[in-house]
């Protein structure tokens, strides 16, 4: 890889052609992640449940009565953390077999296309969304977040065929920067039109039903760069991403021999199992903020997407930040540093007084600061500990513990909100999430674990 020398004499890395097109797949996802997901999803679904179940609800009154959900009475405002709760576990099933088919695909860039645009079909299909049909926002929500999930597993895994060791901190911070200033890029234009619908012509509902469609359409346009620019990836035959004939044969067996062989990597999964909980906490937060921001400190829609805005913009900045950070101090007690800060932003939430909107903002630019470095130097962390020609099929394990298991997260703030009818107590059970998966990333032992992985040591760690 080219360089170019710094003052110091070190060697600045110069990003290759693959990985400027594998840059623009968190760009274009991320525009569905922050516009969609994030921001105006959950306060719209509640919504449109809440008009199902109280139609003549009068303004600033908390509905009481439920909707039907798989059967069970759950009440409007627990609707979206269920739902995430339930799609999650759907993701789980499906992309642990993406994984595996991905790595014995000779053009998985074709998997990660296919994958994004059915998930950004379904998301500009959110443009049909009105009035109490909420049930038809819960069917495409979840089939967008399934596709949104496998198709990141196959992104993920790519990272390791082209960065080497040393400079996957570097790649994955900007892949995760990248999103960040695509995300937030899109959320403006959003922004303008929700505040500025009247002079447009348009309706408030119409602007965010607008919004909803720009976000699945710039995924799926986007997404046609790194398909196409990751056309010439190094082939691998079958007998390298597979241990024994009979996996060969069976993509289902190879899965099953890939959990009897995590057994010989017990930091890969110690690390597992930390990035479970800390990562939970994380995609909670992000997934569950607006429903706070709104309902529980009073800011209107206009006021949560400019808190938003600025959390993208500074995570553009944090995701580089971390990942000089990292180059210095090693990735593992960057992350760990990053986790401590998260601990104090739940907490802090939780006192966080209502209809200060400089306070939120506060908060924002601190969940900005941390968000995009904690979630890349996390990914780049977990590639060296995968064995070397297994990468997607690992990820896949990765992907589980990033969007297949966060439903515990999602449940636990639902089942709190559901009881208490507080979302400020729900988002408070999330400093155990943080607590348990700094303590078990603290005992992770990443030189041994690169070692029995047999991949090579990076100079920091």
């Amino acid at each position: 890889m080219g360089g170019q020398l710094m003052g110091d004499g070190r060697q600045k890395q110069r990003s290759t052609p693959q990985q400027r097109a594998w840059y623009w797949y968190d760009w274009a996802n991320s525009a569905y992640v922050t516009t969609t997901a994030t921001v105006i999803l959950g306060p719209y679904l509640t919504s449109l449940a809440t008009n199902a179940a109280c139609p003549d609800l009068e303004p600033g009154a908390v509905c009481q009565n439920p909707v039907s959900l798989l059967g069970f009475g759950v009440l409007p405002g627990a609707v979206h953390p269920f739902l995430v709760t339930i799609s999650t576990i759907l993701t789980t099933i499906a992309l642990l077999l993406v994984g595996v088919i991905a790595d014995r695909s000779r053009h998985p860039q074709w998997w990660l296309g296919a994958l994004a645009w059915v998930g950004a079909s379904a998301a500009s299909a959110m443009f049909f969304l009105s009035g109490d049909n909420w049930q038809l926002g819960a069917v495409l929500m979840i089939v967008a977040n399934l596709c949104i999930g496998s198709s990141q597993v196959i992104y993920d895994g790519i990272l390791v065929r082209i960065a080497s060791p040393d400079d996957r901190d570097r790649v994955s911070s900007r892949g995760w920067a990248w999103g960040y200033l695509g995300g937030g890029l899109l959320l403006a234009l959003n922004l303008v039109v929700m505040t500025a619908y009247e002079p447009l012509g348009i309706s408030y509902g119409m602007a965010i039903r607008l919004s909803l469609l720009s976000a699945g359409l710039w995924w799926g346009v986007f997404t046609i760069i790194p398909v196409l620019g990751l056309r010439s990836l190094p082939q691998r035959t079958l007998a390298e991403v597979t241990h024994s004939p009979a996996a060969r044969r069976n993509p289902v067996r190879q899965l099953a021999d890939t959990f009897i062989d995590l057994r010989r990597y017990p930091q890969t999964l110690l690390f597992l199992v930390a990035y479970l909980f800390f990562n939970d906490g994380i995609q909670t937060v992000i997934g569950q903020s607006s429903l706070y921001a709104q309902f529980e400190l009073g800011m209107n829609t206009s006021q949560v997407m400019i808190t938003f805005l600025l959390t993208q913009f500074v995570a553009f900045g944090g995701a580089l930040l971390f990942g000089r950070v990292a180059a210095r101090l090693g990735a593992k007690r960057t992350v760990l540093i990053g986790i401590v800060i998260w601990f104090g932003v739940v907490s802090v939430a939780f006192f966080l007084p209502a209809g200060i909107f400089g306070a939120l903002l506060a908060l924002g630019a601190a969940i900005g600061l941390v968000m995009g470095g904690t979630q890349a130097l996390s990914r780049s962390m977990y590639s060296q500990l995968v064995p070397k020609g297994r990468e997607s099929e690992y990820f896949s394990f990765y992907q589980a513990m990033e969007r297949g298991t966060s439903w515990l997260g999602t449940l636990s703030f639902a089942l709190v909100f559901q009881f208490s009818h507080s979302y400020r107590w729900a988002i408070l059970t999330l400093v155990l999430f943080f607590l348990v998966g700094g303590l078990l990333l603290s005992r992770v032992d990443m030189r041994r674990g690169i070692t029995e992985a047999g991949n090579a040591l990076p100079k920091v760690l």
